[in-house]
C-alpha cells in the first residue's frame, strides 16, 4: 500500500514537471524549423525619428554644404541626434540645398536612392554616396522581465528575442506562452500575441522590432495565484484532491 502511495506521488511529481517545461522552454519545435529562409522585413521612416544622412563624392568639398554641419565636432550617439534631421507631422525633412524631401513610410534604401537621384539628375554632385540610419529607434519592455524599461537601439534590424534580451530576460514567472506586442503603424495601434514556446513565428513580421514597439510580459497563472487563490485555483485544487482520493480508494481495494 505504502509503495502504491509513493508511486502515485512520484507519478503526479512526474506530470507537474513535464507541465511546467511545457509553459517555460522557449522554441521547443525548433527543429522543425531548423533551416528556413529568412525573411527581414524593411525598416520604414515614421514620423519623430531622427536621421543621420551623410552625403559625400569623389571629391569631399562639393559635398560639404549638402551636409549639416556638426558643431561640436563629436560623433556620439547623443551628439549626432542633436545634430540629425527630425522628421515632422507631415513626414518630411528639411535638407541643406535640396530642401523639403518627404521620407515618411520609406525604407532606408528607397530613401537613399531618392536622395541620390536628387543630386545627380540636378547635377549638384557627381556620382554622390549616401548614407542613412536611423538614431532613436527605442523599444519599450515592461512587465516580468529582469530589466523592465526603454532600450536605444542603432541597428537598422533586431529581433523580439534580441530585444528582450536587452531587458535581462523573462524572470521564471513571466508568461511565455502570451507576449504582448504593441505596435503603432501609420496612427493605427495593433496589438499582437505571441507565443515563445514555439518557433512557428520566427519569420513573421512580429520577429522583427520597430520603432517605438511596446513589448508587456504579463505573469504565469504561479505568479497570480501567489496573491491569494481564485474561483480557477479553488476548481483546480478541488479536481486534483478529488483524484488523489480516488486513485487511494482504488488502491485500497
Amino acid at each position: 500500500m505504502n509503495k502504491s502511495i509513493l508511486y502515485l506521488s512520484l507519478t503526479l511529481l512526474l506530470l507537474t514537471s513535464c507541465v511546467s517545461k511545457k509553459k517555460i522552454l522557449y522554441f521547443q519545435d525548433s527543429d522543425k524549423y531548423a533551416s528556413v529562409n529568412i525573411s527581414q522585413l524593411e525598416t520604414k521612416i515614421q514620423v519623430n525619428d531622427i536621421l543621420s544622412i551623410t552625403i559625400s563624392s569623389f571629391v569631399p568639398e562639393t559635398a560639404v554644404p549638402y551636409n549639416l554641419q556638426n558643431y561640436s565636432g563629436t560623433t556620439n550617439i547623443e551628439s549626432l541626434k542633436l545634430n540629425g534631421y527630425l522628421v515632422n507631422s507631415k513626414g518630411q525633412i528639411e535638407m541643406p540645398i535640396l530642401g523639403t524631401v518627404t521620407v515618411k513610410n520609406k525604407t532606408i534604401i528607397q530613401l537613399k536612392k531618392e536622395i541620390k537621384d536628387l543630386l545627380e539628375q540636378g547635377e549638384h554632385i557627381v556620382q554622390p554616396s549616401v548614407t542613412i540610419r536611423i538614431l532613436n529607434g527605442k523599444v519599450t519592455i515592461l512587465g516580468e522581465v529582469n530589466n523592465p524599461g526603454t532600450y536605444a537601439f542603432t541597428e537598422q534590424y533586431i529581433s523580439l528575442p534580441q530585444a528582450l534580451g536587452y531587458a535581462g530576460d523573462l524572470t521564471i514567472n513571466g508568461k511565455r506562452n502570451d507576449i504582448l506586442l504593441i505596435r503603432e503603424i501609420d496612427g493605427v495601434r495593433e496589438i499582437s500575441h505571441i507565443n515563445l514556446t514555439t518557433a512557428n513565428w520566427m519569420n513573421d513580421p512580429k520577429y522583427s522590432i520597430k520603432q517605438n514597439d511596446v513589448i508587456i510580459v504579463n505573469p504565469n497563472s504561479k505568479k497570480i495565484q501567489s496573491g491569494g487563490y481564485n474561483i480557477g485555483d479553488l476548481s483546480a485544487i478541488l479536481g486534483i484532491t478529488s483524484l488523489i482520493v480516488s486513485l487511494l480508494i482504488l488502491l485500497k481495494k
